[in-house]
């Protein structure tokens, strides 16, 4: 069966940061190979200019309607509330509001709607993900399959850009009544480096970019170009620009969030990028995830240790250093051709 999945993310355009567009190629890649029910976008309300010093643009709504045209799929789309909770009672007044269209709504009509339990990837802010938990958590008990949370450090006391978004968010995911996949997207905190518990790496673009389909290296170059025309249908029927491709081909991208898409349908990753679903003592996996005890303050501070217990909640961890980066890249790279 399809795994049902609604995917969170802070995807913009112009970008911030486009390891997003990134990320949503793959989840459609999943759902046009049908590993996956792809049941909605959420796309975080853009924050602040100011915030960290970021430029983001509106909702990358093109780049959604892009990868609906090119895989023939219908996936809906919310935007996010741009209200930050901070306690219980401001989530469950957000809530109560019930703005038409919001993200939030998606949310919990994907839920309700939901035949499976959902699968719920968040690579943006936790804000709304928390504040339809806090009003509507049978719901989550019954209808949330696992929660994919990209965000945080292993280690260290800098606050990862997605926590910084909404720190109160990002605890209440620590709370969910359901699964929760953790996946921090740095080992230690502030440090680009590959480390054992930190889902970083990078990659550069010619790497993968070359062996895309036209239309799918067209849904890149609209992006990475931040081209300003909003015919975003017209672009892909326009003939893909060799030169600017080429040049940022060149480019380094960092990434975090593409183990988590391969594990919730069942994969792993080899060290030599192969996507597989068996393990045996001659395929050995880049990455698993592990049972931990873990807490999280209002503030944002996780402690957390490993146990044998059974908690309903997993920590991501890199069992080949040496070899992670260029698996995981070879693994996205196959993945991503299955787009036509």
């Amino acid at each position: 069966m399809k795994v049902p999945v609604l995917h969170q993310t802070d995807i913009f355009h112009h970008h911030a940061d486009p390891d997003d567009h990134w990320d949503l190629a793959c989840q459609f890649a999943l759902a046009y190979t049908g590993e996956i029910d792809l049941k909605g976008i959420l796309i975080d309300y853009p924050p602040a200019a100011d915030f960290f010093g970021m430029d983001c643009g509106d909702p990358a709504i093109a780049a959604v309607a892009q990868m609906n045209y090119i895989t023939g799929q219908a996936v809906p789309i919310g935007i996010g509330t741009e209200r930050k909770a901070g306690s219980d009672d401001e989530a469950l007044k957000i809530a109560k509001e019930k703005v038409p269209g919001s993200g939030l709504n998606l949310l919990v009509k994907t839920l309700r709607e939901a035949e499976e339990p959902v699968i719920i990837h968040i690579v943006g802010s936790c804000r709304d993900v928390a504040i339809a938990a806090k009003a509507y958590p049978e719901l989550f008990k019954r209808k949330c399959g696992a929660v994919y949370l990209n965000a945080g450090a292993g280690s260290g006391d800098i606050l990862e850009y997605n926590v910084a978004l909404d720190p109160y968010a990002y605890s209440v995911m620590f709370d969910l009544p359901c699964p929760l996949y953790w996946m921090p997207c740095f080992h230690n905190a502030g440090k680009m480096e590959i480390g054992e518990y930190g889902t970083y790496y990078h990659f550069q673009q010619k790497k993968i970019l070359p062996y895309l389909s036209e239309d799918v290296q067209k849904y890149f170059a609209y992006a990475l170009g931040r081209v300003s025309d909003q015919r975003w249908l017209t672009y892909l029927k326009l003939p893909k620009n060799d030169a600017f491709l080429q040049a940022h081909g060149n480019l380094w991208r960092n990434m975090w969030c593409t183990a988590g898409f391969f594990h919730m349908v069942g994969k792993t990753v080899t060290s030599e990028g192969i996507i597989t679903a068996s393990v045996s003592s001659e395929i050995k996996p880049v990455f698993e995830f592990l049972p931990i005890e873990v807490e999280c303050e209002k503030n944002g501070r996780t402690r957390w240790r490993l146990t044998d217990k059974c908690t309903e909640r997993f920590i991501f961890r890199v069992t080949d250093i040496n070899a992670y980066e260029n698996a995981m890249t070879e693994a996205m790279k196959n993945l991503l051709m299955k787009l036509l």
